[in-house]
């Protein structure tokens, strides 16, 4: 079982003000946050040390791929703004991974350190016109299990891969699910999606979830009707 909020909360849209507007509104009991591209560019990292100020724990998702000495400083470099988690791309390769592991060893409190493994936007035909051999399965569980003999803390991947990867790799290793759309809503730009409760059933440690919560008239109120669905979910 995941320690703390399993719901993460995505903010991805770039207005200040409305972030603050939402998180204000949100209760860092019941939720995590997730810093993309988008608002860090905007915001920067002074954002990034407010939200956790204010008791936030933050992934900072910025989805790091260079070569491993700039990755391995990027790590650090979130790692000193608090952040709970961070993130890279598996296919950056195993020296990539292993130096963003290796840049956080000695920092106090480290910040989980996730792979992401193929895009929840992306499908067999991206696949195929990429140039990648095999299925979109296939090619996450490969980028999984390369990210796990490096040593990282888990994967980001798609629900539907969830149970694939949580029987090749182990109840330890933590698996963050994008592409949740819960009972009723639209899929947006995700491929590869599945309900925040059978996502948990299939094995996945935490749930990212955008516009269903941060497009909501009432954010909280929609967050609550997420965590009642998980909770009857799992009582029966």
């Amino acid at each position: 079982m995941s320690a703390g909020p399993r719901i993460i909360v995505a903010l991805d849209f770039a207005e200040v003000e409305r972030v603050y507007a939402l998180v204000s509104r949100l209760d860092p009991k019941r939720c995590r946050l997730k810093v993309g591209k988008e608002l860090f560019t905007h915001a920067g990292p002074a954002m990034v040390s407010e939200l956790c100020a204010r008791g936030f724990d933050i992934f900072l998702d910025l989805k790091f791929h260079d070569i491993p000495n700039t990755v391995a400083r990027a790590c650090q470099a979130a790692a000193g703004l608090g952040v709970w988690m961070v993130n890279v791309h598996a296919s950056g390769g195993r020296k990539m991974l292993e130096a963003a592991r290796a840049a956080l060893l000695d920092v106090q409190r480290p910040p989980l350190l996730v792979a992401v493994t193929v895009l929840t936007s992306l499908d067999a035909q991206d696949i195929k016109e990429i140039g990648w051999q095999g299925s979109v399965e296939e090619n996450v569980l490969r980028l999984a299990e390369l990210a796990a003999h490096s040593g990282l803390n888990g994967v980001v991947c798609s629900p539907r891969e969830v149970a694939i990867l949580r029987a090749s790799l182990g109840a330890d290793f933590q698996l963050v699910t994008p592409g949740i759309r819960p009972a009723g809503t639209g899929m947006n730009d995700q491929s590869r999606t599945l309900t925040p409760r059978q996502a948990l059933d299939a094995g996945a440690n935490y749930l990212v979830i955008g516009r269903p919560i941060t497009a909501a008239d009432d954010p909280l109120a929609a967050l609550t009707a997420i965590e009642v669905e998980i909770s009857a979910g799992s009582a029966g």
